[in-house]
């Protein structure tokens, strides 16, 4: 931890200054992947597929087959149904799936996509299946793409007898290139007066210093602010003309924005980041853990001899508390993140202490920080 810890904090005092390109500060406003998904069935399972326990299966083959011109009349399992005689398809192998995917921004007809395909009845595995035929639609409910193909599964779900072997998740896999774009995604791109940038995150300093490198480049008044987070560019109205002063506009580099002070704090893992804006006004910090140790010892007790007395087992506990002696460390007013770490690695503080210590600092007010949890 302390060796982490003074690693991480080298790193980010001998960092040089630099500068941020606005490519990687915003996105265009308009230009945005779009989610699909469809229904299939993914067939040539060994065995594995959902079985007769899920009728929506046999129901979707039956209509897949009806519909490719194939009629079953003989009997399989035939079951009475509303005093209608029916056909119960036995579909061991095969599995009802969802298709999942995204339409990047101004996808064409004709170009490839990947899938995602995932099980929901009872299927136990994709593997060696290959997707039906199946369409990928929008939220209007109008078709964007058609999937088909083998599925890759990376998962493997094994039984033999008492024994199992599960390694990853064998019940959902990926076509890659496995979805051809048949309709494309309108997009305000080329149609609206000005381009409008929004920020991954917001800040009216990063946002400032955009639009004064915007303006410093190309004139007075072709940037302007709508509010914290979006920036109104005007653009030429040619689309091959936008592309190339969007091009222009990616590659401007600002100087570096100080962050937002935070902490995060991964509680499951035991991960904090602290960036270098954090600072700890005074403060006196004393941590320490008792443990408590209970060690049982059975042990026979024999009667005395000629005593007609009977043998009996007798439990023997011994308990011992411990209390590290923690000596407690002073923050002065106003330590910088290197204060912080050297106080920490004095201490010897573990990762479940050091949240401990940060979350006892932000209840106090001593921490000048946002403090994110996940």
């Amino acid at each position: 931890m302390k060796r982490l810890l003074s690693f991480l904090l080298c790193v980010v005092l001998a960092a040089p200054a630099w500068a941020d390109r606005v490519k990687d500060m915003v996105t265009v406003g308009g230009v945005r992947a779009n989610q699909v998904i469809g229904y299939g069935l993914v067939v040539g399972l060994k065995g594995t597929g959902d079985g007769a326990d899920i009728p929506f299966t046999g129901q979707s083959l039956r209509s897949m087959l009806s519909a490719l011109g194939v009629s079953i009349d003989g009997p399989l399992s035939d079951f009475e149904l509303g005093g209608r005689r029916a056909l119960r398809l036995e579909v061991n192998n095969v599995a009802a799936v969802l298709v999942m995917a995204e339409l990047p921004p101004f996808s064409k007809p004709g170009q490839t996509i990947d899938v995602s395909v995932s099980t929901i009845g009872k299927a136990k595995s994709l593997r060696g299946g290959n997707l039906i035929l199946t369409r990928l639609r929008g939220v209007d409910g109008e078709v964007y793409a058609l999937a088909q193909g083998a599925v890759t599964v990376t998962g493997v779900d094994a039984n033999v007898g008492a024994a199992k072997v599960e390694i990853g998740v064998a019940t959902a896999g990926r076509i890659p290139n496995g979805a051809i774009v048949e309709r494309m995604v309108e997009s305000p791109f080329g149609l609206s007066d000005s381009i409008v940038l929004n920020l991954r995150s917001q800040d009216f300093s990063a946002a400032n210093a955009i639009i004064s490198a915007i303006n410093g480049k190309f004139g007075e008044g072709t940037a302007a602010a709508i509010d914290g987070v979006s920036i109104a560019v005007r653009a030429p109205e040619a689309a091959s003309q936008r592309v190339v002063f969007m091009s222009m506009i990616e590659n401007l580099e600002i100087d570096a924005v100080d962050p937002v002070a935070r902490v995060v704090i991964n509680a499951r893992t035991g991960t904090v980041v602290i960036n270098r804006r954090v600072r700890v006004t005074a403060a006196a910090v004393s941590h320490g853990t008792i443990s408590v140790k209970i060690a049982a010892t059975n042990e026979v007790s024999q009667p005395a001899p000629f005593s007609q007395g009977q043998t009996q087992t007798v439990t023997n506990a011994n308990i011992d508390v411990e209390e590290p002696n923690k000596a407690m460390f002073v923050f002065q007013p106003g330590v910088d993140l290197r204060d912080l770490v050297d106080a920490v690695n004095e201490v010897g503080a573990t990762p479940s202490a050091l949240i401990a210590i940060l979350e006892a600092l932000k209840s106090s007010g001593s921490l000048r920080a946002e403090l994110v949890v996940i």
